[in-house]
């Protein structure tokens, strides 16, 4: 089931974007950097914000969360800013249940764009969005260490 992010699902959340960075980050990264007390903190804000202005998707299973997805839009275009499985439910579709959700939503808003950074040693996850029609940003392929991906959204007929 996919559902909005309430108030309540903040330590999951939190919890589930610690995971799931440290999968893609480890041996690339400081762990100070991903997984240290003030980056946690930050973390945490960032996330409890985005819950509170209704930015953040849940896919639960078995009544736990399985996944996360948080999206914002900014001058027409949709902007992916988090997707994460908890390992243990990756390639059960709980990331392609979010993903479409994401989607969804920016059509029924009328957007045609959307963006994302994806870190460029995460292999795993540059698969995933390749399989749904992301391709770099002709305009601003790198930042820093992340990869810019731009996906045209067509209508749910096309």
């Amino acid at each position: 089931m996919i559902r909005n992010a309430t108030a309540a699902d903040l330590d999951a959340v939190a919890a589930l974007h610690a995971e799931a960075r440290a999968t893609y980050y480890r041996g690339h990264l400081p762990e100070e950097e991903y997984a240290g007390a003030e980056e946690t903190a930050r973390s945490r804000a960032g996330w409890a914000a985005a819950i509170e202005r209704g930015a953040v998707l849940v896919a639960e299973r078995d009544g736990a969360v399985a996944g996360i997805a948080a999206h914002r839009t900014a001058e027409g275009v949709a902007d992916l800013t988090q997707l994460h499985v908890a390992p243990a439910h990756w390639r059960h579709g709980v990331g392609t249940a979010l993903h479409t959700a994401c989607a969804d939503a920016w059509r029924a808003a009328g957007l045609r764009t959307a963006r994302l950074e994806v870190f460029e040693h995460n292999a795993r996850a540059r698969a995933f969005y390749a399989a749904r029609g992301w391709r770099p940003d002709p305009e601003r392929p790198r930042s820093g260490d992340h990869l810019v991906l731009r996906l045209t959204l067509g209508t749910e007929t096309e």
